[in-house]
């Protein structure tokens, strides 16, 4: 479902992907090839959620923030089933693993992995290329090239599957 809050309409490009469940609320902008899968709810109402291009947002994975700080993600970024991102910055490449939660402040750097279940405590700067583990999620090492190739063909794939779900323009509006 697509909905304005407080005068704000969702920005979504024409080629967003969307499943009859997901919500795209408020102040939310998602570039071209993102797709939003089962039950995923991206909520703008408290402050701005930008999605970068071939971005997806799995099922059930809740992206929001806090007042006056934004929640960024860049391009080909993959949110993993029931993973939570609260006002952080997740860069380009990235794989946020299944119910992970990363808190306000964070910034993940680009070409990172932050693993299934692990926090990410507000405020943690992960470096570029880095594998993040546990609670509170800790940099464990350094990708492979062989790993970092790997995060780029789990979105490319996600852009192939997306091509099954309906374009975001075809949704309801409420």
């Amino acid at each position: 479902m697509i909905v304005g809050w407080e005068g704000k309409e969702p920005q979504l490009d024409l080629t967003v992907r969307m499943a009859e469940n997901a919500s795209a609320v408020g102040d939310v902008t998602a570039e071209a090839g993102v797709s939003l899968w089962y039950g995923a709810v991206v909520r703008g109402d408290i402050s701005p959620i930008r999605i970068g291009r071939d971005t997806n947002i799995q099922d059930n994975a809740v992206i929001h923030g806090d007042p006056g700080v934004p929640t960024e993600l860049g391009a080909q970024v993959s949110v993993g089933h029931s993973a939570v991102l609260h006002s952080c910055r997740v860069e380009d490449g990235c794989v946020i693993g299944m119910g992970a939660v990363v808190l306000k402040g964070c910034v993940i750097g680009a070409e990172s992995m932050v693993a299934a279940g692990a926090v990410v405590a507000g405020g943690a700067i992960i470096p570029p290329g880095s594998l993040v583990v546990g609670v509170p999620g800790r940099v464990k090492r350094a990708l492979t090239p062989e790993e970092r190739q790997k995060l780029r063909d789990n979105a490319a794939e996600y852009l192939r599957l997306a091509a099954q779900l309906p374009q975001a323009e075809k949704r309801s509006r409420a």
